[in-house]
């Protein structure tokens, strides 16, 4: 398998297959593809459907073969931002928005990562359950707007607002704090009751423009009736 990711704002991933290669692929994410790509639909059983549809996925995955010789295949954003191609195998897991996968080789296994801290989960901002990559591979994972990479040493922490964290190592935890400085910050400062708290050792990976904060602000442009 061969891949190139291209394009600026709205990239693809473009993926060349060996005859009888596969790739999984999340529901709707295949934007061309060359006509010697077999494409097979299914769920991975009761317990795989049940997984992702509580963290975010489609319950049904695609995989896509090619047949009789190299194949073609290109896997598109759905937002403004970048792809990432991530390489997974012992002792390399990570943690990543409900959101992000894209697509991987046959090796890469989509889990439930519950927070272990029922605060982080509530309040972070991140969602109580995220989505633990684990296997022998690569997966591509969507990252809405830039990417902003940091490498924590064990205990240094990095706070976060809501939604920019899009990745991280399992060996960093998290959870949430109230915002500093009393009423007058949290009511008034714009920024929430509460900011998610990263710690290492590992690395992290932020976003700068989560979906959720682009769609905050399109509301409070549309005038109320």
């Amino acid at each position: 398998m061969r891949y190139e990711i291209k394009g600026g704002m709205m990239p693809v991933v473009e993926i060349i297959l060996e005859a009888g290669e596969s790739i999984n692929c999340e529901k709707g994410a295949m934007v061309w593809m060359s006509p010697n790509m077999q494409m097979q639909t299914s769920g991975g059983g009761v317990g795989k459907m049940f997984t992702r549809a509580i963290s975010g996925e489609s319950m049904f995955r695609n995989t896509y073969t090619a047949q009789g010789g190299p194949g073609l295949i290109a896997f598109g954003s759905s937002f403004v931002g970048n792809i990432m191609a991530v390489e997974i195998g012992p002792g390399k897991e990570i943690i990543c928005q409900k959101s992000a996968y894209l697509a991987s080789t046959p090796g890469i296994n989509l889990e439930i990562a519950f927070q272990k801290k029922i605060a982080g989960g509530f309040f972070g901002g991140e969602g109580f359950i995220m989505q633990r990559i684990t296997g022998q591979g690569i997966v591509f994972l969507e990252i809405d707007g830039s990417v902003v990479d940091y490498m924590l040493a064990p205990g240094q922490q990095m706070v976060i607002d809501t939604g920019y964290l899009a990745m991280m190592d399992a060996t960093c935890s998290l959870n949430a704090e109230t915002v500093k400085g009393g009423a007058m910050n949290m009511f008034f400062g714009g920024e929430g009751f509460f900011n998610t708290v990263v710690t290492g050792p590992g690395k992290i990976t932020l976003q700068t423009m989560p979906k959720s904060q682009l769609a905050a602000e399109i509301a409070s442009m549309i005038p109320s009736k």
